[in-house]
């Protein structure tokens, strides 16, 4: 018996150890990773492709370009209905969902492995017997995200209308972090009564609000369910932050705590940098 129980530590010890390693060779891998230089293609095509990436100051873009370089090692990009993985592609999901991953700790969305394009809308084939209306994005709990290009590119060239397909589905992967999709991802620094408190609130708020017909400024289809509300007001943090904190202060400061950034700033360097150049021009 002492000598089964003697194995069984032995064998939990071990099975420890090659944790431990694989752990610190992928964080070795990473830090590589995120120094690399930042091909300059890749930049022209943030800047052309994703207009909140020229409002970025320096020190976020930098953060940005690393992880990139960690998120495109890691992901497998697939193409269907004919539509060919290229760098504006990668490039441009990419950048869009490193987004949300600044300032903070992060594994890089550790449950996503593959993600699937499409050159426009799709409908699985289970889905259309059903006739469920084409989808822009999907993501799965432990599966792939899937996208139409044509609906992200679209989402990074406009950066103030509050939609963003990719910010969507990648807020959903980060909500299912923890194997629950309800809208309460992984918190690092927010506090999990306030969190709860505020979000519950402007949820059910919302509900009524499209019961009744009224107008909101955050989008209606997050009355959908606490998970999907969670997504669109990650799109709408991030995309129209000035009106967003004027209409929900109190919702704006805790994804502010969560995603450890104020996208109010970037509004403001964005003015700065164009009033520069215009006194450099003078």
């Amino acid at each position: 018996m002492q000598t089964k129980f003697i194995i069984l530590i032995a064998f939990f010890l071990v099975l420890m150890a090659i944790y431990v390693l694989k752990r610190q060779i992928r964080h070795k891998k990473r830090a590589k990773l995120y120094l690399q230089p930042f091909p300059q293609e890749w930049v022209e095509i943030l800047k052309k492709h994703f207009e909140l990436y020229n409002k970025l100051p320096p020190d976020l873009r930098r953060q940005l370009h690393g992880h990139i370089n960690i998120f495109l090692a890691e992901k497998n990009f697939v193409g269907y209905q004919g539509i060919e993985i290229n760098d504006t592609i990668r490039v441009v999901i990419a950048a869009q969902a490193c987004i949300l991953l600044l300032n903070r700790r992060t594994n890089y969305y550790p449950h996503l492995h593959n993600i699937l394009v499409y050159p426009n809308t799709f409908t699985h084939a289970s889905q259309k017997s059903q006739q469920i209306p084409s989808r822009l994005g999907e993501s799965w709990k432990r599966g792939p995200i899937v996208l139409s290009w044509q609906h992200a590119d679209e989402g990074g060239i406009n950066g103030k209308d509050g939609k963003n397909v990719i910010m969507h589905e990648f807020a959903h992967q980060l909500d299912q972090e923890n194997d629950m999709a309800e809208g309460l991802p992984e918190l690092q620094k927010n506090n999990i009564k306030e969190w709860s408190h505020v979000l519950s609130k402007e949820f059910n708020t919302l509900k009524l609000k499209h019961k009744l017909r009224k107008h909101t400024f955050l989008d209606q289809y997050g009355a959908t369910n606490p998970a999907e509300f969670f997504a669109v007001i990650t799109e709408q943090f991030i995309e129209q932050p000035i009106k967003f904190y004027k209409t929900h202060p109190e919702l704006y400061k805790e994804l502010q705590i969560y995603y450890q950034i104020d996208p109010r700033e970037w509004v403001n360097h964005c003015r700065e940098c164009k009033q520069a150049l215009v006194d450099y021009l003078e």
